[in-house]
């Protein structure tokens, strides 16, 4: 399948896309359960757009590349926003688990053969 898009915007594509996962799982988290109509709104909408930026980058980047790289952008993010905003534990072994989500998402975009692809 051809694109129009290069690798450089695929990736740009991908983390916003990823940055726009941890927008929509923090709106989810603060809608409490859908219950604030306002914030489950946001939540669908933002989950919408980063879902189709995900998708966009995937027509040049590997699908496991992407989903792992989007996913991993997520839970690092959500995870650092949950500590700061609900209080949430932070604690050695969720920092250790959380680095070595960002080692692997450094190494699939600069070891990956599809970093220059």
């Amino acid at each position: 399948m051809t694109s129009t898009f290069t690798p450089a915007t695929a990736w740009a594509l991908l983390l916003v896309a990823g940055l726009l996962e941890i927008t929509w799982s923090i709106s989810m988290k603060a809608s409490a359960g859908f219950t604030k109509l306002h914030l489950t709104v946001f939540t669908i909408v933002v989950a919408w757009l980063s879902f189709w930026l995900l998708g966009l980058a995937m027509r040049v980047l590997p699908v496991g590349t992407a989903y792992a790289v989007w996913t991993g952008i997520g839970a690092v993010g959500a995870t650092i926003l949950g500590i700061a905003l609900f209080n949430e534990a932070l604690t050695l072994p969720r920092v250790a688990c959380i680095s070595l989500i960002v080692i692997g998402i450094l190494g699939l975009k600069f070891l990956g053969n599809e970093s220059s692809a």
